[in-house]
């Protein structure tokens, strides 16, 4: 089997040990993994603005640099669930992007349904750990138990968390938009945190976003993308 690492922005720029993870694993796991060169933004954040000009040229240029691959696999559920769920609203009747968002898949969700993996290890026995959901993968691709079954399988603890579902105000575009309201939702998640020695999520903003929380309140948390944890989870 054969991927291609769509590795995203924030994921390139802040938490690049989540996409050397993903091709340490994915490649124990057996699959040949490529990494496009040409790869750039998805585009995301000019679709959201609602600017769809402009989102389309970066749309075709990632269809064009995916075109050969048998499947997409990212490290974060906002980035591909634009390109499974939004590419081809932004490009009606389009083949390629058609295509490309059937090959295409979140890193816990490949394992899960693609290669039918649910148990990568022990490596996180005892870890506590606090996983937050976020919107894009719950809400948009339906990603909810792969995760936490791939983490508890591995040994890990997830702690009951009122809050997981909510969320973190990030929301790209939104938390520079609306600043106030935007740290207003992450105090409010982080207030029912329960005491976990890592936290986790499939989305880099999320991540980013929790821990400049914390990071002001003093709280020295770990975080830590998903990616990193499932990879630690196989090498012990």
């Amino acid at each position: 089997m054969r991927v291609a690492l769509f590795i995203t922005c924030l994921a390139d720029q802040f938490y690049a040990e989540a996409g050397v993870a993903a091709v340490r694993l994915l490649r124990a796991l057996g699959v040949e993994v490529d990494f496009p060169q040409g790869q750039t933004c998805c585009g995301q954040p000019a679709f959201n603005a609602g600017y769809w000009d402009e989102a389309r040229p970066l749309a075709k240029r990632t269809l064009e640099v995916f075109e050969e691959a048998e499947y997409v696999v990212l490290p974060s559920g906002s980035c591909a669930s634009m390109v499974k769920n939004h590419y081809p609203e932004l490009l009606p009747g389009n083949r390629e992007a058609l295509a490309m968002a059937e090959k295409t898949y979140e890193l816990s969700q490949f394992l899960v349904r693609v290669l039918g993996v649910e148990k990568l290890g022990e490596g996180l026995k005892g870890r506590r750990v606090a996983y937050h959901h976020g919107c894009h993968a719950l809400r948009e691709l339906g990603v909810r138990e792969e995760p936490l079954l791939l983490l508890q399988n591995a040994g890990a603890e997830i702690l009951p968390w009122e809050a997981w579902e909510e969320c973190c105000g990030f929301g790209g575009l939104f938390s520079v938009k609306l600043p106030e309201v935007s740290l207003a939702m992450a105090d409010r998640k982080l207030a029912t945190l329960p005491k976990a020695e890592v936290l986790t999520s499939t989305d880099a903003g999320c991540l980013l976003h929790l821990a400049g929380r914390l990071g002001k309140k003093g709280e020295n948390l770990r975080v830590a993308p998903l990616a990193t944890l499932l990879w630690e989870a196989y090498a012990g």
